[in-house]
């Protein structure tokens, strides 16, 4: 280093004749993807990470999965945000050893079917969306070659959701694979003029710009529930909720709320809606995978601000678009623990679950079946985070109780989940002395879970125990970084 020298004229002065030529750019397009694997040097047990702000209907991942196998690449680590039933085809990828590892917030169709069912060689990691950045950002999760999948980009390598053929809004789970992956590669179907913007991912970042034909559809985003629940169990819980958030006392000016794209989920906050403009009350933001129901209470001045970390519909990409309130967010900043992080600003989240036990943990990963089905996503972070978290339930999901002694696998520990809502009653988790006490203030009547238990085990028969085999093939990992539970192969 120069500052080292005691005496600067030992320095070597550069001659006129090596001068930096005015105007070198490297050209950062690319249209061969073949080629482009090569010059990524991309190698055996590399890492490689996705992001799923398309959802159902990307085409990124398997289209670069397709390139590194015909390149005979092998034993990748696989660092995708979440993976969805379009992705069916890398299954003989896991099979053929190209893909060793996976490290995911989200896994659902035949992929999770295929590795609950042993046929990935490697470990696997769950983790929440706030974990994933955090390791990433922390270097835990070391990423050789981040593809992003991008509705549009210019020339120099500029991302924006928002423009294209494809958008799809906020870009939150890309940017920490941005910032720390050793290549970054932007995998477009749309060149926009330069400068592209509102810019999720900016130049500095983008090693290349990968064109391709199709990125896949947006109309893929709107996979799943997205539409309030028509059914009369459904929206008896939805009230019951409603009641159970006033009765903590949250429910007031300032408030911030976060709910998920459930049916039931959804007519909570179309409960909240009506709730909020006859107390004319005014929240301060609310957050998370943002729903064109959320954008509406932003238009109607109910909350101030939405943070967004992914969109889950086409409304909320257009209110992205054109409303300086509607604010993008990273998924660090969603929930990163070790940061100060939106999450642990919540006062409400109101939370779905597969199945929960008498200690009140969550299982959001796998189905009845021990079938990996999913992942925490946001539940996690969101839990740990909110001042009040609400799951809310059937009692029953084909015919199967839904609390258990214990879950089989727990993605949400019991301590951060403070209240469960079913068409049975509410039940306050005894830790929470304060809202047991604010209940029976409010005159809101609860039951004991194991109450609960009991007569849906005396309804439906208690539950056969799954079958497993005693291979561990994957954790369920804190957001934190720990280690809360193993996942078990199927028989």
């Amino acid at each position: 280093m120069y500052l080292d020298k005691e005496n600067l004229k030992d320095v070597e002065i550069l001659p006129k004749d090596k001068y930096p030529q005015k105007g070198d750019k490297a050209c950062k397009i690319r249209s061969d993807i073949d080629e482009l694997i090569k010059e990524v040097g991309l190698k055996d047990g590399d890492f490689i990470s996705f992001h799923h702000h398309l959802r159902n209907g990307d085409k990124v991942l398997v289209m670069v999965m397709e390139a590194i196998k015909r390149a005979n690449i092998k034993d990748l680590t696989l660092v995708a945000s979440s993976i969805f039933p379009t992705h069916e085809s890398i299954i003989p990828l896991l099979e053929d050893g190209t893909i060793k590892n996976i490290v995911a917030s989200y896994i659902s169709g035949p992929v999770g079917e295929a590795i609950s069912k042993g046929k990935l060689k490697g470990n696997l990691i769950m983790q929440s969306h706030g974990g994933r950045a955090r390791a990433i950002l922390e270097d835990e999760v070391k990423i050789d070659v981040a593809f992003i999948g991008s509705p549009s980009a210019d020339e120099n390598g500029n991302i924006s959701g928002v423009n294209g053929t494809n958008e799809c809004g906020s870009m939150g789970y890309a940017i920490a694979d941005s910032l720390k992956a050793k290549k970054v590669v932007a995998v477009t179907d749309y060149l926009a003029d330069y400068p592209n913007y509102p810019a999720d991912i900016t130049e500095d970042y983008v090693d290349y710009v990968l064109m391709v034909e199709s990125i896949g559809l947006k109309s893929g985003i709107v996979s799943g529930t997205t539409m309030i629940t028509k059914d009369p169990i459904g929206l008896k819980i939805a009230r019951d909720t409603l009641t159970a958030m006033i009765a903590t006392g949250l429910v007031k000016d300032g408030m911030s709320f976060q709910t998920g794209a459930g049916g039931i989920s959804l007519a909570v906050a179309d409960f909240l809606r009506d709730y909020m403009i006859e107390k004319e009350i005014t929240g301060s933001f609310a957050s998370g995978g943002i729903t064109g129901y959320l954008v509406q209470m932003l238009e109607e001045g109910l909350f101030k601000a939405l943070y967004d970390v992914q969109c889950f519909d086409l409304k909320a990409i257009e209110s992205l678009k054109v409303n300086p309130n509607h604010i993008r967010m990273s998924g660090s900043q969603y929930g990163n623990p070790h940061v100060s992080n939106v999450v642990d600003n919540l006062d409400i989240v109101i939370l779905g679950a597969t199945e929960i036990d008498t200690d009140f943990n969550v299982n959001v990963t796998t189905g009845s079946h021990g079938m990996l089905m999913g992942g925490s996503g946001g539940h996690q972070d969101t839990a740990f985070g909110a001042k009040a978290t609400i799951i809310v339930s059937k009692l029953f999901s084909s015919r199967i109780p839904f609390i258990k002694d214990r879950v089989d696998c727990i993605t949400t520990p019991g301590n951060t989940v403070d209240i469960l809502v079913t068409e049975r009653g509410i039940t306050v988790n005894p830790i929470r002395k304060d809202f047991v006490e604010s209940f029976k203030a409010a005159g809101v009547e609860t039951i004991d879970i194991h109450e609960l238990k009991e007569y849906a085990e005396k309804v439906m028969g208690k539950p056969e125990k799954i079958e497993k085999t005693d291979r561990v093939i994957g954790l369920s990992q804190s957001r934190d970084g720990s280690i809360l539970d193993y996942i078990y192969q199927v028989k």
